[in-house]
C-alpha cells in the first residue's frame, strides 16, 4: 500500500520579532488523513507557525509546500481558498451577523438574481449545526450563543470550506464533555476523508485520544518528532520542558493543597442571595482571608457569571456584596475595585489585554490613577511596578515596551495578573485563569495563587478542569442553572463527590447512605 500524500511541507522556516527568535530553523511535514498533535510551552513558537502558515505573518526565511507546491500567503484568505482552515482558541467569527451568516460568510447562498438567499442559508445552518449537536435559531446574532456554541459554530464553517488542511488551537477550551465528543467524532470522520488535522493542544488525555503523530516545539525550534503512542506521558511533559520533571516539582511548580486561611477568620468577601435575570437566581458565597474558594460546575451553570456579578461588572436585580463587612455600594466596577475586588476574566481577549498597547501600559492601566497627580504621571513609579512584576511573574517579553497582542497566551495571562496584582486587591476574581496555557505556565500560575492566599489574599477560583478545582481549593461552591446546589468541603473535595453534586446527588445523602449499607 502506498503512504499517504504529503499535503504540507515546512523546509528551514524562521520568523524574528525584535529581541525574540519566534522560530528557528524549523522543518515539518504533514500528510493527508494524519491527526498531528503540534505542542510546546507558551512561547515555543506554536501560534508563530500557525500565522506564517495561514498568511498571518510572512516568513524571514524558509519554505512551506502545499501539495508539492511552494506557497506564498499574503493574507490568511489566500490560505483558506488554498484549502487551509484554522479553528482559534478564541472564536474568531462576527458576534454581530447572525449564526447562520457566520457559518457561511464569504460563501452565503444565492438566488438566481444574485440576492441573498436568507431561507436557504437558514435551512442549511440549522442543517450542518445540527449534525454538531447545536441546535439554536440561526437568525439570531451569533453573541447570543455561549462560548461553546460558538466554538462549534466555527468548527463547522472551517470544515465546511473544503479545507484538506484543517489547524485547531486549543479546540475544546470552551467545550463541555458532549461537546469535546462530537469534536472528536468530527476529526475522525476528517481523517478518514483523507483530510490533514494540525491539533494544538495542552490536554494530554485529548492529544491521546485522537493524535497519531506529535511535534514538540521549544524555543522556537522543534525537539522532537515521532508516533505519539512511542512517547508516554512523563516523556512528553519532559520533552516540553527541556528538564526533568522532577526538577519542575523541586522548583515548586506543582500544586500544594492544604486551608490556606484560618478557619475562624471574618469572611474578606460575602456574596448574599445574588440575583440576575435569567442568569442567577440566589446565589450566596463567602470567601476568608487567605482562602482558595472553588466555583464549580458545568458550562452555562452560572460560574463566570457569579463573579462578574460580584465585580460589579453585571448589574443585579437583588442580592448584596461585602468586602471585610462593608457593603459595596453603587454596584459598578469601579465601586468593586476601589473596595478591593479584582476579576481575571475568562476571556482575555475581548474583556482583558489591549493588544496594541505596552506590556508595560497593559500592567498599569488600572493603577495609573493612583499613580497620578494633577494629571501627571510618575512614571518612575510606573516602571518600578512594571518591572517588579514582569520579574516576579516571569513574564517573558523582548522588553516592557513590547506590544502584549504578540506575546504568548500564557504571558498575556500573567501581564492581566499583574495589573490586577499592582492595585494590592483584598479578593481575586480568577475566571479560569490556566485557560490555553501551557504545562509550565499553569504550573506558574497556580503556585502564584498559593502564594497569594499564603500572604493573606480571599481566592475565588473557576476552572473546567476538576483537577485543578479539587487541589487548587479549600472548598468548592457547585452551580447548576444559576443556583448553588452545593458546597464541598475537607475531604469530601474530591472528583467523584464534586460530579455527584454537578449531577444532582446529595454527597451528605450518599455518605449517610454508606454508613447505612455499611452498618
Amino acid at each position: 500500500m502506498a503512504p499517504p500524500a504529503e499535503v504540507l511541507a515546512v523546509r528551514g522556516l524562521s520568523k524574528t520579532f525584535p529581541g525574540v527568535r519566534a522560530l528557528d530553523d524549523l522543518d515539518l511535514t504533514l500528510h493527508a488523513g494524519e491527526v498531528h498533535a503540534l505542542i510546546g510551552e507558551n512561547g515555543a513558537g506554536k501560534s508563530t507557525l500557525i500565522k506564517l502558515l495561514t498568511g498571518v505573518y510572512r516568513p524571514d526565511a524558509g519554505e512551506i509546500a502545499l501539495h508539492g507546491r511552494p506557497v506564498s500567503f499574503a493574507t490568511p484568505l489566500e490560505a483558506q481558498k488554498a484549502g487551509i482552515s484554522t479553528i482559534y482558541q478564541e472564536v474568531n467569527l462576527i458576534p454581530l451577523l447572525s449564526v447562520a451568516r457566520n457559518l457561511f460568510l464569504g460563501r452565503e447562498p444565492r438566488n438566481r438574481l444574485g440576492m441573498l438567499d436568507v431561507a436557504r442559508m437558514s435551512r442549511e445552518a440549522e442543517r450542518t449545526l445540527s449534525t454538531y449537536g447545536v441546535h439554536v435559531d440561526v437568525r439570531q446574532p451569533l453573541r447570543t450563543l455561549g462560548v461553546g456554541a460558538q466554538q462549534m459554530v466555527a468548527l463547522a464553517r472551517a470544515v465546511a470550506t473544503d479545507a484538506r488542511i484543517v489547524i485547531m488551537d486549543e479546540p475544546t477550551s470552551s467545550l463541555e464533555p458532549r461537546e469535546v465528543e462530537t469534536l472528536f467524532s468530527v476529526i475522525r470522520r476528517l481523517r478518514d476523508a483523507g483530510i490533514a488535522v494540525v491539533y494544538v493542544s495542552h490536554r494530554l488525555d485529548e492529544l491521546y485520544a485522537v493524535c497519531g503523530t506529535v511535534t514538540v516545539l521549544r524555543d522556537g525550534r522543534r525537539v522532537h518528532h515521532g508516533g505519539l503512542a512511542d512517547l508516554d506521558r512523563l516523556s512528553l511533559v519532559s520533552t516540553m520542558l527541556g528538564r526533568d520533571l522532577g526538577e519542575v516539582r523541586k522548583e515548586g511548580l506543582t500544586r500544594f493543597t492544604g486551608d490556606h486561611g484560618p478557619a475562624e477568620a471574618e469572611p474578606v468577601l460575602e456574596a448574599t442571595q445574588l440575583a440576575v435575570p435569567h442568569k442567577l437566581h440566589g446565589v450566596s458565597l463567602s470567601i476568608r482571608p487567605g482562602e482558595v474558594v472553588g466555583l464549580g460546575g458545568l458550562l452555562g451553570s452560572g460560574r463566570t457569571e457569579t463573579a462578574k456579578a460580584i465585580a460589579g461588572a453585571l448589574p443585579l436585580r437583588s442580592g448584596s456584596v461585602t468586602v471585610a463587612g462593608v457593603p459595596l455600594r453603587g454596584g459598578s466596577t469601579p465601586a468593586a475595585i476601589r473596595a478591593g475586588i479584582s476579576l481575571l476574566p475568562e476571556d482575555r481577549k475581548s474583556e482583558g489585554i489591549v493588544p496594541g498597547l505596552s506590556v508595560r501600559d497593559n500592567i498599569a492601566l488600572a493603577v495609573l490613577p493612583r499613580l497620578s497627580r494633577f494629571g501627571l504621571v510618575a512614571e518612575a513609579r510606573v516602571d518600578g511596578i512594571v518591572n517588579t512584576f514582569v520579574e516576579r511573574l516571569r513574564i517573558k517579553a523582548s522588553s516592557p515596551h513590547q506590544k502584549v497582542g504578540e506575546l504568548s497566551g500564557g504571558n498575556q495571562q500573567k501581564v492581566l495578573l499583574a495589573r490586577w496584582l499592582a492595585m494590592n486587591p483584598r479578593v481575586l476574581l480568577l475566571d479560569e485563569p490556566t485557560r490555553g496555557i501551557d504545562i509550565g505556565a499553569k504550573a506558574e500560575v497556580q503556585k502564584l495563587v498559593d502564594e497569594l492566599a499564603a500572604d493573606g489574599l480571599g481566592v475565588l477560583l473557576i476552572s473546567s478542569d476538576l483537577e485543578e478545582l479539587i487541589e487548587g481549593s479549600d472548598r468548592v461552591v457547585v452551580l447548576k442553572d444559576g443556583r448553588v446546589v452545593g458546597e464541598l468541603t475537607g475531604d469530601d473535595v474530591t472528583e467523584e463527590k464534586l460530579m455527584r453534586t454537578i449531577a444532582g446527588n446529595d454527597p451528605v445523602r450518599d455518605a449517610v447512605e454508606e454508613v447505612a449499607a455499611d452498618g
